[in-house]
């Protein structure tokens, strides 16, 4: 038998379409996603500040009583404080009311004569 010689490059190159499209797929379906889930639990675990009503992955309510770098302090009971690794906070229940901070402008005018 005889094979046409012609028609058996393109053949050979679907295959390998097929498999960067599947990648291409498991991307967008499955990494950027999780990877905007982690960017956005960071942030939240970094704008943490006290008085934030919080829940712990173990599912424990609680309010920030103190913040450091790598522990959050958490008052869950009156009187009773627990320290927590900041990635132990999965959620923000309420968030304290923050000061807006205002900047007072100075003015270097002259008084006016009248």
């Amino acid at each position: 038998m005889f094979y046409a010689a012609g028609g058996g490059g393109a053949g050979s190159l679907t295959p390998i379409l097929m498999i960067a499209l599947l990648f291409g797929v498991m991307y967008f379906m499955m990494i950027r996603p999780q990877q905007k889930r982690r960017r956005d639990a960071e942030q939240m675990q970094s704008a943490l500040a006290p008085g934030d009503e919080v829940v712990t992955i173990g599912g424990l309510y609680g309010t920030v009583s103190s913040v450091d770098d790598e522990t959050v302090q958490l008052e869950v009971a009156p009187g009773v404080q627990t320290r927590y690794a900041r990635p132990a906070i999965a959620r923000v229940v309420n968030q304290a009311e923050r000061p807006e901070v205002i900047e007072q402008v100075t003015e270097d005018a002259e008084p006016v004569k009248d």
